[in-house]
């Protein structure tokens, strides 16, 4: 949802912190790697129960995070391996961070509870798989209400009101296989009306769209 609303905006207001970081020689990939590391440390803090800790690292993630593109674009160096990169590197992140919350949970709660940060990341890769393979067979599924920015959001309330972490997470859960239905019904209608479409016109309008995206 953000990431419609305020991309373009955020973009732009960071395109003159990418040409200050460009002069400093510091690469996207490397801005890159710094997350990873951020993200592993946040999982570290919040596996320990550092969960302050663990909101800081957190914060400090999603800094490259949103600065790795706006690197790029400045020196020219926006690439399909850099989106690439970015985008593994995007679910790695999401897989430490609810891992540490996982590890947390099965240190300090009974039963199967332990399980919901999983289930929770298994939801997020859904969603991060539709817009994916929605892409490849040329559809839209960008949008829904809990992306990848709203899910840092309640995550870092969760961890800076501890008492209040688990009910963020049923809400994120929640609220993330709610997005999940989204994008599939939105593919689903896409889909659907190209089915009536002639093949050669089929084809064509793919085609389009790809040429839309480059």
């Amino acid at each position: 949802m953000l990431d419609g609303t305020w991309r373009g905006a955020v973009d732009r207001g960071l395109t003159p912190i990418g040409e200050s970081l460009r002069r400093t020689g510091i690469s996207a990939d490397v801005i890159t790697v710094i997350g990873i590391l951020m993200s592993g440390a946040a999982a570290v803090a919040i596996g320990l129960g550092n969960l302050r800790f663990g909101f800081l690292f957190l914060v400090l993630t999603g800094v490259p995070d949103a600065l790795d593109g706006a690197v790029a674009k400045a020196s020219g160096t926006a690439s399909k391996r850099g989106a690439f990169f970015d985008s593994v590197s995007d679910r790695l992140t999401d897989a430490l961070l609810f891992g540490g919350l996982a590890w947390h949970y099965a240190e300090t709660q009974p039963g199967h509870i332990m399980m919901l940060p999983v289930a929770v990341m298994a939801a997020a890769m859904l969603i991060s798989y539709q817009r994916a393979k929605a892409e490849l067979l040329g559809f839209d599924a960008k949008g829904g209400l809990m992306e990848r920015a709203e899910r840092f959001i309640v995550l870092g309330i969760g961890l800076l009101f501890s008492e209040i972490l688990l009910a963020t997470l049923w809400v994120m859960l929640a609220l993330t296989l709610f997005t999940a239905g989204q994008r599939f019904a939105k593919v689903w209608k896409q889909a659907s009306a190209e089915r009536e479409v002639p093949v050669s016109e089929r084809s064509q309008r793919r085609q389009q769209r790809r040429d839309q995206r480059n």
